[in-house]
């Protein structure tokens, strides 16, 4: 049976309020800090300061600075007893503020004179500097990335509590471009991914790998057209599943989103342009709520030329700054050479016909 699109396309808002009408945070996990990275922090261990005490940060000889006023090359400062040498990672002994370099202090014997002023702070880091005491290693709703992980490494803190929605791939063959693209975005987004292949592009083989019993959100790709051998959407209609297949979105005109149970499912077309718009238009919006994750930051730049758009369907505009301006690479179409270039991508309103040039515009980027 051959996949048809209905008379009228599905607005772009109105599937994402269907998918998003129903989904909840997913439940905090706590990973080892490998694991964590891209995940959205949920609930953060408090930091304990560090330095837990002041420390050297540079090798040298510490003493107190104001016992050290008025000392110079021409009136060296005799010093009662030897200080005491410290290297860079060093605990500073008690009393101590600041650490001088070697040369400005001569030692003969048990003799020692210092030859340079010195400031309190100087060649130390307070405790506390690093991370205040009570502080968190990540702020909740916010991406895990390096810095985060830094802190709890630091910290002697193994494990980090995250939201990391579960995500099954469902791949149509002749789509494994499309598939491995939206696998590694998944991915860097945070979720555990499940990638599997059907055995074949008939709906029947298609239906057999649509398993949603452990995962949050299922995504086919590719078979979502109206040709011969395109059969997702027929799959996903004989497990039960409830779509609008057909959005007024462009690209992305063939994909289909709804509810198979209680599991969101959007399928995707075969074509990376396609699919890359929706995942922007329609999985990013719904991983995001899953996440409890905060609201993504936009880019507000003026446009170097303007974008025309056609009323009635929402159309994805890809961008690359020029001159702290965004300059439209495609739009509704998008060439690959135009993806591997751009650095931001805009939403067009299907209420809105475009944009004039210098207007600006908020753009998310494609990499965060």
């Amino acid at each position: 049976m051959t996949q048809r699109l209905p008379p009228s396309l599905t607005p772009l808002d109105t599937a994402l309020a269907v998918l998003l009408r129903d989904v909840n945070p997913v439940a905090p996990v706590e990973l080892p800090l490998a694991e964590a990275v891209g995940c959205i922090a949920a609930g953060m261990p408090q930091l304990a300061a560090y330095p837990p005490r002041d420390i050297a940060v540079v090798d040298g000889w510490a003493l107190r600075a104001n016992d050290l006023v008025g000392a110079s090359s021409y009136s060296p400062l005799p010093l009662t007893e030897l200080p005491v040498w410290v290297d860079a990672g060093d605990a500073m002994p008690a009393g101590c503020d600041c650490v001088l370099d070697v040369g400005a202090v001569e030692v003969s014997g048990p003799l020692a004179q210092v030859l340079a002023e010195g400031v309190p702070g100087q060649g130390v880091r307070r405790a506390g500097d690093d991370t205040a005491d009570r502080s968190p290693a990540a702020t909740a709703g916010h991406p895990t990335d390096a810095t985060a992980l830094l802190l709890a490494r630091v910290a002697d803190v193994e494990r980090l509590s995250v939201r990391r929605p579960r995500l099954r791939i469902v791949n149509v063959p002749g789509a494994s471009a499309a598939m491995q693209m939206i696998a590694d975005l998944a991915r860097a987004a945070g979720l555990d991914v499940s990638a599997h292949e059907a055995g074949a592009r008939d709906a029947t083989s298609i239906a057999e790998a649509l398993d949603v019993s452990v995962c949050d959100l299922l995504l086919t790709i590719g078979g979502s057209g109206v040709g011969r051998a395109d059969g997702a959407v027929t799959a996903l209609a004989q497990r039960g599943a409830e779509l609008a297949h057909g959005l007024a979105l462009q690209p992305g005109r063939t994909a289909a989103a709804g509810w198979l149970g209680k599991v969101p499912v959007l399928a995707l077309p075969g074509a990376p342009g396609p699919a890359l718009a929706v995942w922007f238009a329609l999985v990013l919006p719904l991983i995001d709520k899953m996440s409890a994750r905060q609201p993504r930051r936009q880019v507000t730049l003026p446009l170097a030329r303007k974008i025309a758009s056609s009323v009635g369907i929402a159309e994805i505009a890809l961008l690359a700054e020029e001159h702290r301006a965004w300059m439209p690479l495609a739009v509704g179409e998008w060439p690959l050479h135009a993806i591997a270039r751009a650095d931001a991508w805009l939403l067009i309103p299907a209420s809105d016909e475009g944009f004039a040039a210098g207007e600006p515009v908020d753009a998310y980027l494609m990499r965060e």
